[in-house]
């Protein structure tokens, strides 16, 4: 379904008091890392702890080695979830594959719903995903999702045609640091705009 998926308690509850975790504690990390987890949360050790900042940088160096593991990203491919007979589901299958062949820089999602980001996250795109709203709630929402950037854009009124998106979207990604001159991005929009559920256009566009 998409839905964002968050491993909480006791990740490190060692670091409490230590500068290191345990072996089993990192193990159990990298095991959430491993079964799909959008996102890993720390508690007790970053808002009692005597070692917050080295619970964190842990955390992330071991994330970061499990997600660059090749077993990770076999695995990945090898248990995707079988893909809805849609447009939507259509578009963000073939904005993983497009990214992913021609080493773009990030996939950005136009989505009034969210619908289109999760929809592309739950693939594990080896490229970030920016995700653009004119929905707040949205982009709050989205924030927790696996690899997600998210941004407000302009209210509904102000976008009237879909050069215009594409514009916004490269200023965004050379803003967020996702891509530079010379890059590619794929975007994925639904035309007319607006509409939850319509995503139908892909695109690649080079960051000028």
């Amino acid at each position: 379904a998409g839905k964002p998926v968050i491993v909480a308690t006791q990740m490190l509850e060692s670091m409490i008091e230590s500068p290191t975790p345990t072996r089993a504690e990192a193990s159990d990390v990298a095991t959430a890392v491993y079964d799909g987890a959008d996102a890993v949360m720390l508690s007790a050790e970053t808002a009692a702890g005597q070692y917050p900042l080295e619970a964190v940088s842990i955390m992330d160096r071991i994330c970061e080695h499990t997600e660059n593991d090749d077993y990770y990203r076999r695995d990945v491919r090898t248990n995707r979830l079988e893909m809805e007979t849609n447009a939507s589901d259509a578009i963000t299958a073939a904005a993983c594959q497009v990214a992913r062949t021609i080493g773009a820089a990030c996939i950005t999602t136009y989505t009034t719903s969210g619908s289109t980001t999760l929809r592309t996250v739950r693939l594990r795109p080896s490229v970030p995903v920016l995700c653009l709203s004119q929905n707040r709630g949205v982009v709050r929402r989205m924030v927790l999702s696996y690899g997600v950037q998210a941004r407000h854009i302009a209210d509904e009124e102000e976008i009237t045609t879909f050069a215009q998106t594409v514009r916004e979207a490269i200023a965004i990604a050379r803003d967020q640091g996702l891509a530079k001159r010379g890059d590619h991005i794929v975007l994925t929009a639904g035309v007319p705009f607006g509409t939850p559920g319509s995503t139908n256009v892909l695109r690649i566009a080079e960051v000028t």
